[in-house]
């Protein structure tokens, strides 16, 4: 996924029982989040891996060409968000990787959540909608659903849970992306969960503690 290995955080009271794969916006790495993850209200009784791939480094063309970090190259800034789809769907392919090696660990893949912000939220919605076996959920983070006209969704996820939440001053990716993004996965047949913030292309502390919440529904032991 990354040039270099993914930031992996693991529960300090036990073996880890659940993943959160957590991808991480442009131009940042897998430490941007990091100081999410203690922060978040988690259940005692949850035993959470969290891990945090670094995205490699690609020319992006609406930045001039520079090579940075990039899950895929953006080409246009319009509100259709042009892409490089082969890149993201490459970087998905990636993130289903990173599944099948906590599966192989012994982590039930229903006890796996894929989150991603802003271009990462992009390849979390392709990577949980297309993965073969059934996920605990999806979380979108001021993003948009980039490849929803084109996407082939595995009929594993067909009832994959999505929470996506947006800022309601996003000057980057406008809320207007993110609600198209909502609609489009509804459309798809799927049950979304909209969340707005009074905040611009970030976190909030409202937010981290829903982000908790939801988290502790989603992977409590009820959910086991």
């Amino acid at each position: 996924m990354a040039d270099s290995s993914p930031l992996i955080i693991e529960p300090h009271h036990r073996a880890a029982d659940a993943t959160v794969i957590l991808l991480h916006g442009l131009g940042a790495d897998g430490h941007d989040f990091e100081p999410l993850v203690p922060a978040l209200p988690l259940d005692d009784s949850l035993a959470v891996r969290f891990i945090l791939p670094h995205a490699p480094r690609l020319a992006v063309t609406v930045n001039g060409g520079m090579e940075m970090p990039a899950w895929y190259d953006i080409l246009d800034m319009n509100l259709g968000r042009r892409i490089d789809e082969d890149q993201l769907k490459a970087s998905a392919d990636r993130v289903h990787a990173l599944i099948d090696a906590e599966i192989a660990k012994g982590i039930d893949s229903r006890r796996i959540v894929i989150a991603g912000f802003s271009q990462g939220g992009a390849v979390a919605y392709h990577a949980a909608l297309t993965y073969s076996q059934p996920l605990a959920g999806l979380l979108a983070l001021s993003t948009y659903f980039a490849t929803a006209e084109s996407i082939q969704p595995s009929e594993a996820n067909r009832a994959l849970p999505i929470e996506v939440h947006h800022g309601s001053f996003d000057p980057v990716v406008p809320e207007t992306l993110g609600h198209e993004g909502a609609e489009r996965a509804e459309a798809l047949g799927y049950a979304v969960n909209y969340r707005t913030y009074p905040m611009q292309h970030a976190l909030c502390p409202e937010q981290i503690v829903d982000i908790g919440h939801w988290l502790n529904a989603r992977l409590g032991a009820e959910r086991a």
